[in-house]
């Protein structure tokens, strides 16, 4: 039981009977280190109820506790602030209680529980992944195995955007000129092949739109002139009346995209367990419409489009039909929402992944499929991000500028391998044994660095900065892992030694605090879909663990009770770590 639970009862106690009230909450947080004291109850709230000195409460409460509560065994107060000393007692009780669970901090799924989807990923299949998707990807991924440790059914999910003028773009240009190239042919990935073909097309059609302006257009007229997107155009005309031979390239390509893009997936250690693509789905939601303007939550304009109201909430009229009939991507996501709950009745919410360039449409889309009256329409949640720029600016698919995420994740091993060359720790190390390593070291640093900051925040991506072996980084995180993994190794005695006698080191008091916070970390990150919470946190166990390290011997200490104390909870921090860094998707080496 959490500290903030066994006080609770006994403070509801002290104020009942000392001030003849009753309060229901009481307000906890984290003893400020400067002071002494393991929990700090908050006084300023009591002072509605209770009339008085803050100081004065707080040192009656204190009081009370020493003599009612056995794990308290002093206190002080500091302004409106009653920080509590809890004994060492209660400290090991609790790490003999979670010292042999690997799965501290980790609820099981209830069965009576509804399931979470998280959509994250959802490329176009006109090029490759690249750094923006690395985030969408990692943030998705860390998302859905934090609301799982929570306590929750999750599936993962994606849609594909596998249609449109975008598509048709690389198509037309391969056809054009792609001479019959395949990935095969070229020894390019698939993705990378079909996105090459996307930077030709927008390179012949700013020619095309240079000549016609030279011939006197317009530069509005000569972007709806060039031969070239005036060709992709009718090629999607033709792809939605269902030409076998456009059809067939489509699938052609697609399929090529389908196969790079599972490579990326499965470097970067994400993976799904569902699929939605576009062309299935485009049509989806058009039957939602008729519902809603039968229910009267949709009006129809005089030439015949269908629109939402949505002004008295504050926002806009929304279009979700055009005139012709033509379904838009507001109607899609409709759609695909309910198709989703269909495919899997025990789904009571969802978190999309998406931009947060994005805003406004997610705030649209929950509000309509609320006034369509779904009650998992009050549990979807927008998971939005800021971009990844780089130092150089950025970046642009169409002009060939983006940063791959191949190479990306390619440049990072690299890096990894330079840095731990130059530091010099790889003796007895085998070549295939290096490899495993660099590629360790350099998606933790990329995989870290991304997912400590907030979702919200915009990220400037600085590759040689993530792999430093120190500050708060993934390498510091797992050099300090293997430091422990090294130590256990060394350690030539029973550790499953019961200890409940110890008088224990401030240091270790502290790390121990530490640990106790992991249950509620995940919580908190699961509830904000924040997986910069177990980031962050695993950083300041990790810096406690070095100043224990620092200032306590472990394997050179003489009293073998604490010197098998102190391998223990060793053993501990490293299996939180590892358990916090699996949340985000970042192995950990058993050495460095």
């Amino acid at each position: 039981m959490k500290l903030s639970q066994i006080l609770t009862s006994p403070i509801q106690n002290a104020v009942q009977e000392l001030f003849d009230t009753s309060i229901e909450k009481i307000e906890f947080q984290l003893t400020r280190k400067e002071f002494e004291g393991d929990i700090t109850m908050v006084i300023f709230p009591l002072l509605k109820v209770i009339k008085g000195n803050p100081a004065e409460i707080g040192t009656k409460i204190g009081n009370y506790l020493v003599e009612n509560v056995d794990s308290v065994v002093g206190f002080n107060v500091v302004s409106g602030f009653l920080n509590i000393v809890v004994s060492d007692a209660y400290y090991l009780n609790f790490f003999s209680e979670i010292k042999g669970n690997p799965k501290f901090g980790f609820v099981p799924a209830s069965p009576n529980e509804k399931a979470v989807m998280v959509e994250y990923s959802s490329p176009n299949t006109n090029k490759p992944l690249h750094l923006g998707h690395v985030r969408n990807n990692l943030l998705g991924y860390s998302v859905a195995e934090i609301i799982k440790a929570s306590g929750k059914k999750v599936y993962k999910t994606q849609i594909i955007n596998d249609r449109g003028i975008h598509i048709c773009k690389s198509m037309l240009a391969w056809k054009k000129s792609g001479n019959g190239e395949t990935p095969e042919s070229t020894g390019l990935k698939g993705d990378k092949l079909v996105g090459n073909f996307y930077v030709e097309f927008d390179k012949q059609y700013k020619r095309e739109i240079a000549e016609l302006t030279a011939q006197g257009k317009t530069e509005e007229e000569a972007k709806k002139q060039a031969p070239i997107i005036v060709e992709a155009q009718q090629m999607l005309l033709d792809w939605e009346a269902g030409n076998p031979e456009v059809i067939a390239l489509w699938k052609t390509m697609n399929q090529w995209v389908y196969e790079g893009f599972a490579q990326t997936y499965k470097n970067l250690g994400v993976d799904f367990d569902s699929y939605y693509y576009e062309s299935n789905t485009y049509l989806l939601g058009k039957e939602v419409v008729q519902f809603g303007l039968e229910k009267g939550i949709f009006e129809k304009d005089p030439d015949g489009s269908v629109w939402i109201d949505l002004t008295s909430d504050g926002l806009d009229r929304k279009i979700v039909l055009r005139s012709d009939g033509t379904a838009v991507y507001m109607t899609q996501d409709i759609g695909t929402a309910i198709q989703r709950v269909k495919d899997f009745s025990d789904v009571g919410g969802m978190v999309y992944t998406v931009g947060n360039e994005q805003d406004y449409h997610f705030k649209v889309l929950f509000l309509i499929l609320k006034k369509l009256g779904f009650d998992w329409a009050e549990s979807l949640f927008h998971l939005s991000y800021g971009m990844v720029e780089l130092p150089s600016g950025k970046m642009k698919s169409r002009e060939g500028t983006v940063v791959d995420a191949d190479d990306l994740m390619e440049e990072m091993t690299a890096t990894a391998a330079k840095i731990s060359t130059e530091l010099g720790k790889l003796e007895g190390y085998s070549e295939e044994e290096k490899a495993k390593l660099f590629k360790t070291i350099g998606l933790g640093a990329l995989k870290y660095y991304i997912l400590k900051v907030d979702p919200k925040k915009q990220i400037l991506f600085n590759p040689e900065e993530s792999v430093d072996f120190a500050g708060n980084t993934g390498p510091f995180i797992q050099y300090t892992y293997a430091r422990i993994q090294s130590i256990l190794r060394k350690a030539d005695f029973d550790l499953n030694m019961g200890i409940t006698e110890l008088e224990l080191h401030p240091k270790e008091k502290e790390l121990l605090k530490q640990i106790e916070l992991f249950p509620e970390i995940i919580q908190n990150a699961a509830n904000n879909h924040s997986p910069a919470l177990v980031a962050n946190y695993t950083y300041e166990l990790v810096k406690e663990y070095n100043s224990f390290y620092q200032s306590v011997s472990i394997l050179g200490e003489e009293d073998q009770t604490k010197k098998v104390f102190r391998v223990q909870l060793s053993k501990k921090v490293a299996e939180t770590i590892k358990s916090a860094f699996k949340l985000l998707g970042i192995e950990v080496p058993e050495r460095m």
